[in-house]
């Protein structure tokens, strides 16, 4: 492949935040005096965020009275609590010194808004490695619309055909379509509630190192 930049997802592909996730939604049921949910409970749904996290915990979607209250009470707790157990995926580390020895940028491109993105990076030391990080409220619309991945190859100068993708959900596969480029499923994630042989990605990987023998 002629590849100039890797693009990732973060929750989930880069970083495995469920524990965090998890623990912000088990901080407001215990506050409901609600027994807390094992974190492998919350995993499947760790992509979707807010809106994810507080359907498992509570059973509560976005059109439900209580969600908006909810939703801030979690974001606070989140927001203060946000890598007290969120590591880096076994490999990513190599990955990303190995794309680095080789000439091949690498960025991020999320649907998590940026203050909480800015403050995960911080705390894992990856905001100065990253070529590009693009957030859901910095563009019109997030994935699966394309622009996040637009906004990105924009940013470093590059067409979509000389990125690849490399994600944890069917959202993710769906935005890379849009714009073109390749993408990349990786089994290690969340997954999400479309099972990942559905989503049409150009290539499946079982651990970070399989993406070098794809470049």
């Amino acid at each position: 492949m002629s590849i100039r930049a890797v693009l990732f997802d973060l929750d989930g592909t880069l970083v495995d935040t469920a524990p965090d996730l998890g623990g912000a939604a088990n901080f407001i049921r215990e506050s409901m005096g609600l027994t807390p949910l094992p974190i492998p409970a919350y995993r499947q749904f760790a992509s979707a965020g807010a809106r994810g996290m507080l359907q498992t915990a509570l059973g509560i979607t976005p059109d439900h009275s209580d969600y908006a209250s909810q939703r801030a009470r979690f974001l606070d707790h989140y927001r203060e609590n946000l890598s007290r157990h969120s590591t880096l995926f076994a490999g990513i580390d190599e990955l990303l010194l190995a794309l680095a020895r080789v000439g091949v940028s690498w960025g991020i491109v999320t649907n998590k808004p940026r203050l909480y993105t800015e403050l995960l990076l911080k705390d894992l030391d990856l905001e100065r490695r990253a070529a590009v990080v693009v957030c859901a409220d910095d563009v019109a619309k997030a994935k699966p619309a394309p622009d996040p991945l637009l906004r990105a190859c924009e940013r470093l100068a590059i067409l979509p055909s000389q990125a690849l993708y490399v994600g944890d959900d069917k959202r993710d596969a769906d935005a890379a379509r849009a714009t073109g480029m390749r993408f990349i499923a990786v089994r290690w994630g969340y997954e999400g509630e479309h099972p990942i042989a559905s989503w049409n990605a150009d290539a499946t990987i079982g651990k970070p190192a399989d993406l070098l023998a794809l470049l």
